[in-house]
């Protein structure tokens, strides 16, 4: 898994973005289990319906909203912290680089 991980075009992206969606799910079940809210009280307190909150928590939200983050950020008495950072070249770029040494 290693060496695939290492290899595979695209794999440590993908897993890294796995990882960040369960982060967003966990963070929210943590804090709302912490101020002792059910899906359901919680979504009154964000305006949303409950069964976005249980989407939301198992992982099949898709194309969530940041407002609707923010909202149930604010909600859980937190708030929401957007990090970008550089990342390695796209596949696109790899493949231009490869070419270019192989022209020089």
């Amino acid at each position: 898994m290693d060496e695939q991980y290492r290899t595979s075009p695209g794999l440590k992206e993908r897993v890294e973005a796995l990882v960040e969606e369960m982060s967003i799910e966990q963070g929210l079940i943590a804090l709302r289990q912490e101020r002792g809210l059910s899906q359901r009280a919680l979504a009154d307190l964000a305006g949303v319906k409950q069964p976005v909150i249980a989407r939301i928590e198992s992982g099949k939200a898709r194309n969530l909203e940041l407002k609707t983050v923010v909202r149930i950020a604010a909600a859980l008495g937190a708030r929401v912290k957007i990090l970008l950072e550089k990342s390695g070249p796209t596949g696109r770029a790899r493949r231009t680089k490869r070419k270019l040494a192989k022209t020089a």
